[in-house]
């Protein structure tokens, strides 16, 4: 089974009309995307960009052997055109299947937003789903068999793509590509980069993709580093890194403080824009929780748990830290970094960039400043992927 992505924007298209933001006047030659449109077989076409024979010739191809014309969503973008000997478009109701003179097999999915998804069976068998923009599949079987391609909302509804996951919908060979790409999206390679952490991608306009046929799946990492300063948006970016899974183990390494109102509003905020499918644990006891099987985990922060580690041997003492208190750290550090490189499950941790010009004015403060310095360092070393997040950039410093 072929597809061709007549479009892959959001009904409005990338560049919208009139619109001087950054996503916008990037946008050009293969990141300008027309509304999102597929085309299977040459007798299937899902959704209407418009112009849709010119995209069609675009890509070397015609609409002549349309037999099907389906919409997955009420379009609020531009008028669409129907070329003439177009069928008239329609829609499957939910649950229902339909058989197309190709031999198609089409099931249309309910979806919790506006608009009906649609499983289509080619002759050899492979599947494919479609969903419409910002929404996510809630009529898939119990236990389905993990489609050969999907096409969704990846970066608008990252939850949609963890359901799948957990459903089983998604496997490591499905093909995940990105569509409906609208204006809010982050420009040029930074959408690549963000796709490829969430195990999708994005192609251009006109593409032909063959369904079921070997592809270069993403390489997610195994452990990844984040780092960054106050506020530069480093616990956000390794959230977003892992919003498209489900059952996400986040390990709070921060824990309560009695009485301290400003920090509860901290850490009730990081709680709201998690997943509701993700599971919080607070603990500083990291090594057990890397030895162990089980999801991803996201440790935040390095910081706070090299705090409890220093608390735990008096580090901050000069005598202490003289007699046995330096050594015992750096036995507590050589732990945790051990369990970093034998672990096998998937790791996103979140750490401080420290000591850049500011020297700490105690010797305790300066202590804290060299060992965050030196975990950096250790912890980066056993991973496959650090970045450096400034002004809500992620500079990639590996992978």
């Amino acid at each position: 089974m072929e597809l061709t992505l007549l479009g892959t924007g959001a009904p409005d298209g990338l560049p919208r009309h009139g619109c001087p933001c950054a996503a916008c006047a990037t946008a050009i030659g293969d990141e300008a995307r027309a509304a999102t449109a597929v085309l299977v077989d040459g007798a299937l076409l899902l959704d209407l960009t418009p112009g849709p024979a010119f995209a069609a010739a675009r890509a070397g191809l015609s609409l002549a052997g349309v037999r099907q014309v389906l919409l997955s969503h009420p379009h609020g973008g531009p008028a669409l055109e129907y070329p003439a000997g177009l069928p008239v478009p329609g829609r499957v109701p939910d649950g229902r299947e339909l058989v197309l003179i190709s031999g198609h097999r089409i099931r249309a999915l309910a979806v919790d937003a506006p608009g009906t998804g649609y499983e289509v069976t080619g002759l050899d068998g492979d599947r494919l789903l479609y969903l419409p923009p910002g929404a996510a599949a809630s009529g898939l079987p119990e236990r389905p068999e993990p489609y050969a391609l999907v096409l969704l909302d990846v970066l608008g509804r990252p939850d949609a793509l963890a359901r799948l996951r957990a459903a089983g919908a998604v496997g490591p060979t499905t093909d995940v590509v990105a569509v409906h790409l609208d204006h809010d999206v982050p420009p040029g390679p930074e959408l690549h980069r963000r796709l490829a952490a969430a195990g999708a991608r994005a192609v251009p306009d006109g593409q032909t993709l063959v369904v079921g046929d070997y592809h270069a799946v993403p390489d997610l990492p195994r452990r990844t580093l984040v780092l960054g300063g106050a506020r530069s948006g480093k616990s956000l970016e390794a959230e977003r890194r892992l919003d498209s899974f489900p059952d996400v183990v986040y390990v709070a390494t921060g824990g309560t403080r009695d009485g301290d109102t400003e920090w509860a509003a901290r850490v009730a905020l990081h709680r709201e824009r998690r997943p509701v499918s993700w599971r919080t644990v607070e603990s500083c006891d990291l090594v057990p929780l890397l030895a162990a099987d089980g999801p991803p985990l996201l440790v935040d922060c390095l910081a706070l748990w090299l705090t409890d580690a220093m608390d735990r041997v008096d580090a901050w003492s000069d005598d202490a830290w003289a007699d046995g208190g330096e050594r015992a750290l750096r036995e507590r550090v050589a732990e945790l970094v051990a369990a970093v490189r034998d672990t096998r499950r998937s790791v996103v941790a979140v750490s401080n960039e420290v000591g850049s010009g500011v020297v700490p004015a105690t010797a305790a403060g300066r202590r804290f400043r060299d060992e965050l310095g030196r975990l950096n360092a250790a912890f980066a070393a056993e991973c496959e992927q650090v970045l450096l997040v400034v002004a809500g950039q992620a500079l990639p410093l590996r992978g």
